[in-house]
């Protein structure tokens, strides 16, 4: 019986060290992070709230959370979450599905959104979705300072983003039958390194952090 216990024992220890080698720790580096603030994302509280919510549904989308308007359930979105995606060497992320014709090879990823009433974003009276442009801004801000190949045609230069700044500031739109003026506002990042870049965010509840890493 005790020989048997410990050929048990020897058998769990072969195993876990198997365990251990199949699956080696993955080592980072991060190569840029910024974070901002979600509870000033406008001078009025109410549509500053709009703004937060619409950047916190937009990553529930990115992250395939959620798939459509029925999946919504705001008090979880709005819980702390940490989400993220990763790109291949030569592989594109764009914010929306309406891309420039030379990124329509290397497109991998969007947000899968398109910020409007059907999708579930909310509105302040101005125009749905209104938030979505300070998200694509802080993740054009670290894709610069990460230096991945990152394109923002379109400037958000008719309104100041809070904690963002003006350099570094991206305009969104979609607009179902106007894919060459979509194309125009929307962000394109694209991995120019030789390893996997990963975007994670984390969200605590008020502030959203958002970090580039190379896999080592």
């Amino acid at each position: 019986m005790i020989i048997d216990s410990l050929a048990k024992v020897s058998i769990i220890a072969i195993l876990s060290l198997g365990s251990q080698l199949a699956s080696p720790k993955i080592e980072e580096h991060v190569l840029a992070a910024h974070e901002i603030s979600l509870e000033d994302r406008y001078p009025v509280k109410s549509v500053s709230d709009i703004f937060k919510d619409n950047i916190l549904l937009n990553l529930a989308y990115l992250n395939n959370k959620i798939s459509s308007v029925k999946d919504i359930k705001w008090d979880e979105l709005r819980k702390p979450a940490h989400l993220e995606f990763s790109l291949e060497p030569g592989k594109t992320f764009a914010f929306h599905d309406d891309v420039l014709d030379q990124y329509k090879n290397s497109l991998t990823k969007t947000t899968q959104a398109h910020f409007n009433a059907a999708e579930g974003f909310r509105t302040d009276g101005y125009l749905f979705g209104d938030g979505v442009c300070h998200l694509a801004s802080i993740i054009y801000w670290v894709a610069k300072d990460a230096s991945l190949d990152a394109n923002a045609p379109t400037p958000h230069d008719f309104m100041p983003i809070p904690d963002i700044s003006k350099e570094y500031g991206v305009s969104i739109y979609n607009n179902s039958g106007s894919k060459s003026s979509n194309a125009q506002q929307n962000l394109y990042v694209t991995n120019n390194k030789s390893k996997l870049i990963t975007f994670k965010f984390d969200y605590d509840g008020s502030n959203l952090k958002v970090s580039a890493v190379e896999a080592n």
